[in-house]
């Protein structure tokens, strides 16, 4: 069972690390930006919820034209979704788990790419990527996405504290990046989502990337059926407005009946990986001879 368990962790790190240009998993480690015992440490670290509310926050991003400009005229996302989704994934585990120094430099790194980005949405209003109203959409829809992700498959009974202790911790992150306002509660953040609804809207392209990320392909039949599995989990996981603007419908039982079981296995799969390790300090790089 160990060997399977190694096995099929090895897979799951190959697609969410490029291994040829030398990328490897994240480690957890003690000195990272977010503390050991944090609650952003409980709910980013599964990968099942976090690629399902990946998923769902991508889709409500989207609905708003200037994200979605930003998105269609500076991502290859045509080419590359499979792409975008791992850099975003990437992304979360070093600035949640990693050398807060790494943590940084991630963000940094975002930060000076939105920068010099900027367009003309499709009715030709300008927009600059890093507008802190935009970053604010993009870290609410995100960040909330994660949470109800987790609460619906991973900890159904999640207090309402934990939730906004949540929302506060990322925050971090969302001030970091530009965003502006940061909402730090459930109460703030839904707030946000309903001031920001009237400048939604669903038109062709908005159709074009949401059929690129719910037909998306990643590897082989197995790895295929389990992302055809998260992304109707994730458009399930939309709020009943935006799957209507998307016009997606709602999962059946089984799409949720079979992520719950998703979710579980790979709990059990990681179990005595060394992605599930608290690292000291001096180590800076994946250990050499250690399994996946």
């Amino acid at each position: 069972m160990e060997f399977a368990k190694v096995a099929i962790r090895r897979r799951i790190n190959e697609l969410f690390n490029d291994y040829e240009r030398g990328e490897r998993p994240a480690l957890r480690r003690a000195d990272a930006l977010f503390p050991a015992d944090s609650v952003a440490w409980r709910v980013n670290g599964d990968i099942v919820t976090m690629m399902i509310g990946g998923v769902s926050g991508l889709l409500l991003q989207m609905l708003h034209p200037a994200v979605l400009a930003g998105v269609w005229d500076h991502s290859d996302f045509r080419a590359d979704m499979h792409g975008r989704l791992r850099r975003t994934a990437k992304f979360i585990a070093v600035t949640t788990y990693d050398h807060a120094p790494s943590g940084q430099a991630a963000i940094d790194k975002v930060r000076s790419i939105h920068d010099r980005l900027s367009g003309t949405t499709a009715d030709g209003t300008p927009y600059r990527v890093s507008d802190p109203a935009l970053l604010a959409w993009v870290h609410v829809t995100e960040t909330t996405s994660f949470l109800d992700a987790w609460v619906r498959y991973g900890q159904p009974g999640m207090s309402m504290a934990d939730q906004d202790a949540y929302l506060a911790e990322m925050a971090r992150i969302g001030r970091a990046l530009g965003a502006d306002p940061v909402p730090t509660d459930r109460a703030s953040a839904e707030a946000l989502i309903q001031s920001m609804r009237p400048q939604l809207k669903a038109d062709a392209r908005t159709r074009e990337v949401a059929a690129l990320v719910m037909r998306q392909k990643v590897g082989g039949l197995a790895e295929d059926r389990a992302a055809e599995l998260i992304m109707a989990a994730g458009a399930d996981l939309l709020p009943d407005w935006a799957r209507r603007m998307h016009g997606l419908p709602p999962a059946s039982p089984i799409t949720r009946a079979g992520a719950r079981t998703m979710q579980r296995t790979l709990d059990w799969v990681y179990t005595g990986s060394p992605n599930r390790r608290v690292w000291p300090e001096d180590v800076l790089a994946w250990p050499t001879g250690a399994p996946r």
